[in-house]
């Protein structure tokens, strides 16, 4: 919440309650300050509906620390109840993959976009994703693949795109760099492994039947 906001949140509730709202000048700028400190994480629209759901139940002022009290387990719920979709930014973009995954969990918090459930990322792959991730050779539990992801960008993404049933460009070679399937392009007479497969691997990839490799 900004602290322009405060004011005129104080100003809703004590339309309900006026013992809230300071008469001396003084105290009401200290009264501004010291919520605005509290409540800055909270969104105007949860603060001012946290505050109609307190006089529902209670006759008692409401304090800043109730508002807060209620974000904070709101907060706890949404993001007990989401499990983090692989974002679809190139994994070898540190920066990018983690601004994606903050802003996806930010929007989550927030109410934005409703939680991801877990059981729809953890049901268990059709056969044809089962054949494409035991060719890649997983051999680590789900959870702990998902910990080291960052340290392993081509096999995180070959899973994510098995998962998501896309086309993988590794599972076939590379006619341009002469990569054989299942190993990264390579970039140049260097031979050192290149962050993302040629174009037009990824080109045969897509032409490729389903189940077959070239």
């Amino acid at each position: 919440m900004n602290p322009e906001e405060v004011p005129q949140l104080i100003a809703q509730i004590a339309l309900a309650d006026p013992r809230v709202k300071r008469e001396n000048e003084f105290e009401r700028r200290a009264q501004v300050l010291m919520w605005a400190g509290i409540l800055a994480d909270v969104p105007y629209d949860y603060a001012l509906k946290a505050a109609h759901e307190h006089y529902a139940q209670s006759v008692w002022p409401i304090l800043p620390a109730d508002i807060a009290t209620r974000w904070t387990a709101t907060v706890r719920d949404r993001m007990n109840r989401h499990t983090d979709p692989t974002p679809i930014a190139d994994p070898d973009d540190e920066a990018a993959w983690r601004a994606e995954l903050l802003a996806t969990r930010h929007s989550v918090v927030t109410g934005q976009v409703a939680p991801a459930p877990l059981n729809e990322l953890t049901a268990s792959p059709s056969d044809e994703v089962q054949e494409r991730l035991d060719r890649i050779g997983r051999y680590l539990p789900d959870e702990i693949g998902e910990q080291i992801a960052r340290y392993r960008p081509v096999r995180a993404e070959r899973e994510r795109l098995a998962r998501a049933g896309q086309p993988d460009p590794l599972d076939v070679r590379c006619d341009w760099c002469r990569a054989p399937a299942g190993e990264p392009c390579r970039q140049g007479k260097s031979l050192a492994r290149r962050r993302s497969p040629h174009p037009s691997r990824i080109e045969a990839a897509a032409a490729a039947p389903k189940g077959q490799t070239p």
